[in-house]
């Protein structure tokens, strides 16, 4: 039997001044077929292209769910999709039980993930509130990215299938602990070592690691200063 989730949301976005700063993050929702390309929807855009996008990231996926958590732990009652930048909105589908690899049927698309989402500075500034990103990081609520392996037309009202899973899976959870958390333990990074479908990005930095034991920086990332 096949797996299947249906959608809540998709979402696009032009760069802009907003947010007091320059930023896609401002999407909107979009009901009919988009065409999805190796880099990602069609009309959607990045500011920071060295830091978003590409064929690695083509599409952020971000749990419905984690809005309720949000609010509840900050009193703030306007988030809501697609409030972290999402093309992607789901319920049903947490970091916890989808992994890396995993390769779904979208419309005429197939995608894969290829890692959990890095959290910046700018979802501190997005939200007014200080430290957010760090926050997002340490809970390993983050969401995830895709690569295209197929490109086709996709819509909001068709689900995501999930057609195959890596015989050795490592849950999003599972690589956002040991990247962030406990980024120089030895067994966790052999694990992440292992996962072929990882971004080539993430599983750099994990071959670095081993061979150094030095993790990078990621102060400018997560408070926008050096």
């Amino acid at each position: 039997m096949q797996t299947l989730f249906a959608l809540e949301g998709v979402y696009r976005g032009n760069v802009q001044q907003q947010f007091g700063m320059r930023t896609a993050m401002g999407k909107s929702r979009i009901e009919e077929p988009l065409f999805l390309s190796a880099v990602g929807l069609e009309g959607d855009e990045c500011a920071e292209t060295r830091f978003h996008g590409g064929e690695e990231r083509a599409l952020h996926q971000y749990p419905a769910e984690h809005y309720l958590h949000w609010q509840t732990r900050f009193g703030i009652q306007t988030w809501q999709a697609p409030g972290m930048g999402e093309n992607i909105s789901t319920l049903g589908m947490l970091e916890t039980t989808v992994c890396i690899g995993d390769v779904y049927q979208w419309g005429e698309a197939v995608i894969q993930i290829s890692q959990p989402r890095s959290p910046c500075y700018k979802l501190d500034k997005r939200w007014q509130v200080e430290g957010f990103a760090q926050r997002m990081q340490d809970s390993a609520r983050c969401g995830w990215l895709y690569r295209v392996l197929t490109p086709g037309f996709v819509s909001v009202h068709e689900p995501l299938v999930l057609i195959e899973r890596p015989a050795n899976a490592v849950t999003v959870k599972e690589t956002s602990d040991i990247f962030f958390v406990d980024p120089l333990n030895p067994q966790g990074l052999e694990r992440l070592a292992m996962q072929t479908a990882l971004s080539e990005s993430w599983r750099g930095k994990v071959l670095q690691r081993i061979e150094t034991g030095v993790v990078e920086n990621w102060q400018h990332r997560l408070t926008g200063k050096s």
